[in-house]
């Protein structure tokens, strides 16, 4: 395995976006409330603004973010163990939606699918629904 070099500068330009992105999102582990909160509305601002796309450059910053948010739920917020299929189940079942419904998640056959956990929500559908439901995309990535 080859190792990676790294001049000084190379250092220093990787501290300075790093503390520049830090300071909008946080990249590590969350161990406090406030740090929770933090990441919940930096997780949304992000889902908002169209990383939610699985194409979208930043993309891979929410898939990280929802885990830490997730790490941070699981050990702090005691919900009861449910998919993310339960999830929308339940946000359904309480808002009177049918699965015909659901276009911004795709046709019938695609939320039937997700219903019966053999498809996994995608960061987009999560953004919409989150949207839609009036709910963090938190409850779908701590699911």
């Amino acid at each position: 395995m080859e190792t990676l070099n790294f001049s000084r500068e190379d250092i220093d330009e990787l501290a300075a976006h790093f503390e520049a992105i830090s300071q909008k999102v946080p990249l590590h582990p969350i161990t406090t409330e406030r740090e929770y909160d933090f990441a919940v509305r930096a997780l949304n601002a992000l889902l908002d603004a169209g990383a939610a796309d699985e194409d979208h450059k930043l993309a891979p910053l929410v898939d990280a973010l929802g885990e830490f948010v997730s790490e941070y739920d699981s050990g702090h917020h005691h919900l009861p163990e449910a998919s993310a299929a339960d999830v929308l189940r339940y946000l359904m079942q309480s808002n009177d939606v049918r699965q015909s419904d659901l276009p911004e998640i795709g046709s019938q056959g695609v939320v039937s699918e997700i219903l019966n956990g053999k498809r996994e929500l995608n960061t987009r559908q999560i953004s919409e629904l989150s949207k839609r439901f009036h709910v963090s995309p938190a409850v779908f990535f701590a699911a």
